[in-house]
């Protein structure tokens, strides 16, 4: 799921293979931007692996907090359940004798 989250906007170039940090830094304002408007762009240190900058809302798709329910009404309200038809009659049968 992580993966289809961090592909570009359809029709926009993917982000590059990497900034360098010092041209991110020097850069903020067209990295952002390109967050924003191409996708995730990475930032890496001296080639290694670094960090990954997102649009906000792409950050909170991954982390799931835009589909968190406010409170426990609402967490059940969204429910895949929510209508579902369900017997919730107890079974009033004898129990059964047990020899202890």
């Amino acid at each position: 799921m992580a993966k289809s989250l961090l592909r570009p906007k359809p029709g926009l170039n993917p982000a590059p293979e990497s900034w360098q940090v010092q041209t991110a830094k020097a850069r903020f304002s067209e990295v952002f931007r390109r967050a924003r408007t191409e996708g995730p762009q990475r930032i890496t240190k001296q080639g290694k692996e670094g960090v990954v900058m997102v649009a906000e809302e792409q950050y909170e798709r991954l982390v799931g907090k835009a589909r968190q329910p406010a409170n426990i009404v609402d967490f059940f309200r969204q429910s895949p359940l929510m209508g579902l038809k369900l017997d919730l009659t107890r079974d009033r049968s004898p129990a059964r004798d047990i020899d202890l």
